[in-house]
């Protein structure tokens, strides 16, 4: 297990969760809120928010008008945000891409890689109000360019490889301003993205992202972890 300096307890400490009503998502949340952060779950319908402790928030990421309205209720209510997790996300459509709707492939980056880059940027001037602010980023071996590509699943795995382009380039961009950024791969998890057959309970998947999120200013930013390990993009 790489060696991080971290908090132990998040207590004054603000963060941003989207896809938060479900799978990894909802145990983000949760294990975030038992460390003493005020947490913000973010859910396209607020009322399937029922985790006690927790301040429900309406974030579709396809919709920019609630990714805005979000960040400026955490502004008002907190005056502060610590971390952004970005875990919203679909599978989309398996078959290959000679086979893919367009408007498919659309939904699918719209989620996965459009919705985290625009929050993203709404969310930044809170973050960077605080050095050692934090952006965990949930992406995916299948969007590793090392491992291969072949499978099915052209959007996802497209949108993923994407995605650790954002945390590399927000490293890049805004490290020299205190920014942390880094990227996490949970796993195969049991949950509706995954599958019943999966190895890893909801949980498990979402240990490495939540550890990201603990990190103290200093830490390692721009890299991607699985099982709290760096891994090769």
């Amino acid at each position: 297990m790489h060696e991080v300096d971290r908090y132990e307890r998040l207590e004054g400490q603000c963060v941003l969760v989207t896809g938060a009503t479900r799978g990894i998502g909802e145990q983000i949340s949760a294990q975030l809120t038992e460390r003493g952060a005020t947490v913000y779950a973010g859910a396209r319908d607020p009322s399937d928010v029922t985790a006690s402790g927790q301040r429900p928030v309406e974030l579709d990421v396809t919709r920019d008008e609630t990714i805005e309205r979000a960040i400026e209720t955490i502004r008002t209510e907190a005056d502060r945000l610590d971390a952004l997790v970005n875990n919203a996300g679909v599978a989309g459509p398996e078959s290959q891409l000679h086979e893919t709707d367009a408007a498919d492939i659309d939904a699918t980056l719209a989620v996965n890689l459009r919705g985290p880059i625009v929050l993203t940027r709404f969310a930044l001037p809170l973050l960077l109000e605080r050095s050692g602010s934090r952006v965990v980023n949930v992406s995916s071996g299948m969007g590793a360019l090392g491992e291969g590509m072949s499978g099915a699943y052209p959007p996802y795995r497209i949108s993923k490889a994407g995605i650790n382009a954002l945390t590399v380039y927000l490293d890049g961009e805004y490290g020299d301003r205190g920014l942390i950024a880094n990227a996490a791969c949970p796993g195969w998890v049991r949950t509706e993205l995954g599958s019943p057959d999966a190895p890893k309970s909801p949980e498990e998947g979402a240990d490495t992202p939540v550890w990201l999120t603990t990190f103290r200013p200093g830490s390692p930013s721009g890299r991607f972890w699985r099982d709290r390990e760096v891994i090769d993009w």
